[in-house]
């Protein structure tokens, strides 16, 4: 059984410490939190007959841990949600470059960083919501957020936000740092109020009326769809969204990824872990339960998901986006993007 807690095994921890794997078992330091992850750590326990110890916590924190503890560091794993946190963590020099057949096979080379540090393991759309009674016509494209028709209408999270930093590097890779300034400040212009609180809060925005249009990840959403989501799910047959640029590069896509600590005492294990969420039951569970879309291309998804349409994904590479990410956070700060 998994034992998710917010420390080790002491006697697991002493050995680690030391510089001693212990046999069959795996380390993994993650700030992913669904509930549905469970199946995902207990599958491959049954599989393999490894057992898996956890810590869970802010990507940052774990980051910043695993620096301090150096080569001591009992981490096998980290798993985090979001390009930018992937490519911090690469920086933070606390990733090591894995050589896997099966990795290369199964996740496209756009959802890998390029020196094989970090891969994409599930997708979530960063796409457009309307009140449908209020918007005749909605923005097509990320560029449209940005016309002055919008003017006060837009709901969007704050700078900090990891989604809007990797959406923005996003554009920046593909239009350049002043076509991209000059969306951020028209994004600014247009937004009906200063950036506050979650996905689902920009959502909410729709049905308070507070904002006629929203940005959100396509899961937050979905969630609405297959559960009671309090103040969205009742509201929801008056939304409607726009997968954004179909005639041009795609939907932006936000991934969910992993990659093995840099001093991991059970290397060998953590690549195996890797290599299992490529499963189709693996990525099969990432949709079902927490209504992403699989990395994996060929995988069913789930009925919420699915319900949302089919589109066109925008296939950048990733670690391209993540080399921007610098440039992302300066036009924010330039715009005065909250």
């Amino acid at each position: 059984m998994t034992r998710p807690t917010s420390t080790l095994a002491a006697a697991a921890l002493l050995a680690l410490c030391a510089g001693a794997a212990v046999a069959d078992e795996l380390n993994i330091y993650s700030s992913r939190h669904y509930d549905t992850d469970e199946n995902l750590y207990e599958d491959f326990e049954k599989a393999t007959g490894i057992t898996i110890n956890r810590i869970e916590g802010d990507a940052d924190e774990l980051i910043a841990r695993m620096q301090a503890e150096g080569a001591n560091s009992p981490a096998d794993i980290l798993i985090t949600v979001d390009t930018s946190r992937l490519e911090r963590a690469k920086l933070a020099g606390v990733l090591q470059s894995v050589d896997s057949d099966t990795l290369e096979a199964k996740i496209p080379a756009y959802l890998q960083d390029a020196d094989n540090q970090w891969f994409g393991f599930s997708q979530r759309a960063r796409i457009i919501f309307y009140n449908k009674a209020d918007v005749a016509n909605p923005p097509q494209t990320y560029a449209a957020l940005a016309d002055p028709a919008y003017k006060g209408m837009i709901c969007i999270r704050s700078s900090t936000n990891t989604y809007n930093q990797t959406l923005l590097a996003a554009i920046v890779t593909h239009v350049g740092e002043a076509a991209a300034k000059d969306w951020a400040a028209g994004v600014v212009a247009n937004m009906a109020r200063d950036p506050q609180g979650g996905d689902t809060d920009q959502l909410r925005g729709l049905a308070s009326g507070e904002c006629d249009i929203a940005v959100s990840n396509t899961y937050y959403f979905a969630r609405s769809i297959r559960t009671e989501v309090k103040g969205l799910s009742e509201y929801r047959e008056n939304i409607g969204w726009v997968f954004p640029d179909q005639d041009g590069n795609g939907a932006h896509m936000n991934l969910s990824g992993g990659g093995v600590a840099a001093h991991a005492p059970n290397r060998e294990n953590a690549v195996k872990f890797l290599e299992y969420l490529t499963s189709d039951s693996a990525q099969h569970y990432f949709s079902a339960g927490n209504d992403e879309y699989p990395a994996v291309e060929g995988v069913e998804i789930s009925p919420a998901v699915a319900s949302l349409g089919t589109f066109k994904p925008d296939s950048v590479s990733l670690s391209d986006v993540a080399a921007n990410l610098p440039v992302a956070q300066k036009i924010f700060n330039e715009v005065g993007w909250k």
